[in-house]
């Protein structure tokens, strides 16, 4: 077993749940953008996307021992999951909005270099120079594709696109400790109820009429929504963060296939430059955190050997 895995660690189940729960975050992304352009509200998008998910994680769990193992001894630690969760929601469907999808997905791929520079801030970790580097190439990929000052793309959609990389890296390690002790179904029903309460407020007064395929459209957002998050939430419990979120650049093909197909939009040039420089970053570092854990768990052996 290798460092910071545990009994439940399946690794190609993860990677296989969490490509497909990528795949379902994808339809969604590609909805909301959709839904937008179609005048609905951000806030109402946020509501249904989460309130959709309340009945059916309910009925789930009826069906799976009853509403009892929704039952949690961490609240707080559920409350800030939901708060920053919804923080995150915001900046990444703000992406969505704001920049054509495949742009927002690749800046979305950041979120591991983000957590490198949290592990250096927030746990004290020392970084080496090939996760350092990884880090540079990341950004030198970020600017390649928002050329500020004169790119395709509004840099306000960029700076929200990178504040959500952020979210997702903070909440990644959020979900990886509540998978310690709670089971996904858990984590993602609390999640929706806390950011629903949160977003129940606001909606009567952004809300408006809708037709019949708006109210669809809704409706899949959430089923997708739920899907999705259901997928990746379930992966961090067969798999190490550092290894599961190598599927996540899965999104990208998603992104440019919809966005072909729904918006009739294709990434240029900028953005192909820029891609792989920023997923190589995120494989590298994958990559050197696979190793350094299994250095540290190999140390931590030999000491208890001697």
């Amino acid at each position: 077993m290798n460092a910071g895995e545990s009994d439940n660690d399946r690794p190609l189940l993860a990677l296989l749940i969490r490509l497909l729960g990528i795949a379902g975050l994808a339809t969604m992304a590609a909805l909301i953008k959709f839904a937008s352009e179609r005048g609905i509200h951000l806030i109402e998008l946020l509501f249904w996307r989460q309130a959709i998910a309340i009945p059916i994680l309910l009925v789930w769990a009826m069906l799976s021992g009853g509403v009892m193992t929704l039952a949690t001894k961490r609240p707080k630690a559920h409350l800030a999951r939901g708060l920053y969760g919804l923080a995150g929601m915001v900046l990444n469907f703000g992406a969505v909005v704001l920049l054509p999808l495949a742009e927002a997905t690749t800046i979305g791929f950041s979120a591991p270099i983000f957590a490198v520079i949290l592990s250096v801030i927030l746990l004290k970790e020392t970084i080496g120079v090939w996760r350092w580097s990884a880090v540079a190439a990341g950004f030198a990929g970020i600017i390649v594709i928002a050329q500020p000052g004169g790119g395709h793309i509004p840099l306000y959609g960029a700076l929200v696109a990178l504040g959500g990389a952020f979210m997702i890296a903070l909440i990644s390690i959020q979900i990886r400790d509540l998978s310690r002790t709670e089971k996904s179904l858990v984590i993602v029903f609390w999640f929706a109820v806390t950011s629903s309460v949160c977003l129940l407020p606001v909606v009567p007064f952004v809300s408006k009429a809708h037709s019949f395929e708006d109210w669809m459209l809704l409706l899949v957002i959430g089923l997708a929504g739920t899907f999705g998050q259901l997928g990746i939430t379930l992966a961090l419990r067969y798999g190490q963060v550092s290894s599961v979120i190598v599927m996540d650049y899965s999104s990208i093909v998603w992104a440019t296939i919809y966005g072909w197909l729904l918006f009739a939009m294709l990434p240029p040039a900028t953005t192909w430059l820029g891609a792989p420089l920023i997923v190589a970053a995120g494989l590298i570092i994958a990559w050197r955190e696979r190793i350094v854990a299994r250095n540290r768990f190999a140390d931590q052996r030999g000491a208890a050997g001697t």
